[in-house]
């Protein structure tokens, strides 16, 4: 029965790792996932290696999602400023971001990559929005909101990219107690 439980959080982990794409705490959800199966599953009169999942699996997995967010959130803010934005661009980036994906989502219907292209494309007119408000030219203003709507992207692939590594070790570790 373990091995139908852990097949299921595979798939489950799978459609939440997706939500990445959306802007949604996926690698979190993987994780809380997995411990409400564990705990589910957990048997006191099992030693700790016939358990599902080792504490030490859970560890890694939350320091994965933990360093998917701070990529996540780095690759914006070091996109913004490698183009040479100041912090109102950085600022500008977080919030277009968050209100371009919500836009995205409802005025562009192509499920994920209407989200995706809002997030990208509000945190690049934020990052320039802000720094024209802050009275630098045009030119220097796009270039910062072009490097932050890069930034953005990047980052979501690369909190992509971590969120993949723990839907594997997960589904490894259900598959292996």
């Amino acid at each position: 029965m373990i091995y139908v439980w852990a097949a299921v959080l595979a798939i489950v982990n799978l459609l939440l790792w997706l939500l990445n794409l959306l802007g949604l705490p996926g690698n979190w959800l993987m994780i809380v996932a997995a411990a409400l199966l564990a705990w589910w599953q957990w048997d006191l009169h099992k030693s700790a290696g016939e358990q599902m999942f080792s504490a030490a699996t859970l560890v890694i997995v939350l320091g994965l999602a933990a360093a998917g967010e701070v990529l996540e959130f780095l690759a914006g803010v070091l996109g913004a400023k490698a183009a040479g934005g100041t912090r109102r661009a950085t600022w500008g980036a977080l919030l277009g971001g968050l209100i371009g994906g919500g836009v995205g989502t409802v005025a562009i219907p192509i499920p994920v990559l209407g989200t995706l292209i809002g997030a990208c494309g509000g945190a690049a007119l934020g990052a320039t929005v802000m720094e024209l408000s802050g009275g630098r030219r045009v030119r220097p203003s796009v270039k910062a909101g072009v490097g932050a709507g890069l930034g953005r992207f990047l980052g979501t692939f690369a909190k992509m990219g971590l969120g993949a590594m723990i839907w594997l070790i997960i589904t490894i570790a259900s598959f292996w107690p």
